[in-house]
């Protein structure tokens, strides 16, 4: 807690001045603005002092003006050292309190559960069935491709413009895929157990 004040230059100033001038200084006062000549601080006793030293003889300068370039001082707060026991016991106290919340955070978790939906065979089995799925597509897309070729070629011998050869083609192409589409929904049938 502040009890003094770091003085500035306008409160020396103006104790010195008190000094040369005033004789109706207590010598106890007197001894006091001494001691602060080389001081740096003032206590608030001696400040009261000479407030009302300053009072009883009616001087011009108010006391708020001597302490104006003027700050409290507060001393430094030391700090006692910390007993070892107290600092081990609160230690103990943060890691309880760090496994109990981690515990709380992870009580749903079931590691079983990870594993059981985590593991390579059920990779496995996704890989192949994204695999037979490619190729069935990729296949029916070739198979199209390839009536529309076929028709598309096979009907210049018949049809002399390309328009008709077109629509030929791909009156053709969508009887083929038509076909595939009914060869691969009765496969996927059998594949998932349906008569």
């Amino acid at each position: 807690m502040a009890s003094s004040f770091k003085i500035g230059e306008k409160f020396h100033k103006v104790v010195k001045d008190l000094m040369n001038k005033e004789s109706s200084i207590s010598q106890e006062i007197r001894e006091e603005l001494e001691k602060l000549k080389n001081q740096s601080t003032v206590p608030f006793k001696t400040v009261r002092k000479l407030h009302k030293l300053l009072q009883a003889n009616a001087h011009p300068v108010y006391l708020h003006e001597l302490l104006e370039d003027s700050t409290l001082y507060l001393p430094e707060v030391i700090t006692p050292p910390r007993n070892p026991q107290l600092v081990a016991r609160l230690e103990k106290i943060k890691a309880k309190l760090a496994n109990e919340e981690y515990r709380r955070i992870t009580r749903n978790v079931n590691p079983q559960e990870i594993c059981h939906h985590g593991t390579f065979a059920d990779f496995g089995r996704q890989v192949r069935s994204v695999k037979a799925v490619v190729l069935t597509v990729f296949n029916f897309l070739v198979t199209v491709i390839a009536a529309f070729a076929c028709s598309y070629l096979g009907s210049q011998y018949i049809f002399t413009e390309t328009t008709a050869r077109v629509i030929a083609a791909v009156i053709a192409a969508s009887v083929v895929g038509l076909a595939e589409l009914y060869v691969l929904v009765r496969t996927m049938e059998g594949d998932l157990g349906e008569p």
